[in-house]
């Protein structure tokens, strides 16, 4: 293509590129070209998840190691503080405020350590799972990996720390007279639930404070508002004897509360199923399923902007 210059010369121009015209997903389509860092198929996502499981089972309990490794005692802290927390709630509940009405000492001290650990482990994964992202800044934008990896991982710490804790639970519960029996076997079925419901808030959160860093500030008052309202302290049928029923069972309903329940069912004579919430075991199951299925959709929507920004 040439056209004539104001000298009476001829310059001579390159045609114009056929791609100019396309729209930039045309021309990338053409080419073979993909957003860098694209969210993946929901599928695909979950194949990702699972080749790198032993990343994800690596990282929590390297994370677990080095918790603790700048302390004398070590990883003896991760039963010392939920058994000091215990303590202090034993003599301000039990002995001063009289929470323990309607139960006995020996089942009343057993209720506490249980239902402290158990509501500590979903504590520990929320406030963990909120700094997941924002607090692994460098490793999310220093390597292509599935995002999830992170609260995952963190989640699984935690259930780690209380397998090990449980022990101290064990020879609590035992010390107080409640022996083996065959009801301990629901522990089991309840943990796994929990971490379910403990790894989909830990998703949601994570995702909440990759963009809002301060929720991390906000968190631990949340949970010291729902561990007042899940019957850590107290028994939820005898504190609120005489209140309506629809506010019991709410409180009831109340995943941490069904939780801890369930742990303190299997572990203690004493704590019949008068204490549990109808269906309890459908409330369990369904809070588990409905919170990490709908928070791991939740954080995977948002997959290609962490780190970024």
């Amino acid at each position: 293509m040439s056209e004539r210059t104001h000298d009476g010369g001829v310059a001579v121009t390159a045609a114009p590129s056929p791609d100019e015209s396309l729209p930039a997903a045309d021309l990338a389509a053409k080419y073979g070209l993909a957003v860098s860092g694209a969210r993946p198929s929901l599928v695909e996502y979950v194949r990702q998840l699972w080749s790198r499981r032993h990343f994800i089972l690596a990282f929590s309990q390297a994370k677990l190691t080095a918790q603790y490794s700048q302390a004398k005692l070590g990883q003896l802290w991760q039963v010392a503080t939920p058994l000091l927390n215990a303590a202090v709630y034993y003599a301000i509940f039990g002995l001063i405020l009289d929470a323990s009405r309607g139960m006995s000492h020996d089942t009343y001290v057993p209720f506490l350590v249980t239902g402290v650990f158990v509501f500590t482990f979903t504590q520990s994964s929320l406030m963990s799972g909120v700094r997941a992202i924002s607090g692994n800044l460098g490793l999310v934008r220093a390597l292509h990996f599935p995002r999830a990896s992170l609260p995952i991982s963190f989640s699984l710490q935690q259930l780690q720390q209380l397998l090990f804790s449980m022990i101290v639970v064990f020879l609590v519960v035992i010390g107080f007279g409640n022996y083996p029996r065959l009801s301990w076997l629901l522990i089991l079925p309840a943990l796994v639930l929990q971490f379910l419901f403990n790894t989909g808030l830990a998703m949601i959160v994570a995702r909440m404070g990759a963009k809002t860093p301060d929720l991390a500030q906000l968190m631990p008052f949340m949970l010291r508002t729902w561990m007042y309202a899940s019957g850590v302290m107290f028994s939820i049928n005898h504190m609120l004897a005489g209140r309506p029923d629809w506010i019991v069972r709410a409180l009831q309903a109340n995943p941490a509360a069904v939780y801890m329940d369930l742990m303190r069912y299997a572990l203690i004579d004493g704590y019949g199923a008068s204490n549990l919430p109808p269906h309890v075991w459908a409330l369990a199951l369904g809070w588990a399923v409905v919170v990490f299925c709908g928070g791991f959709v939740y954080f995977w929507k948002a997959e290609e902007r962490y780190g970024r920004g």
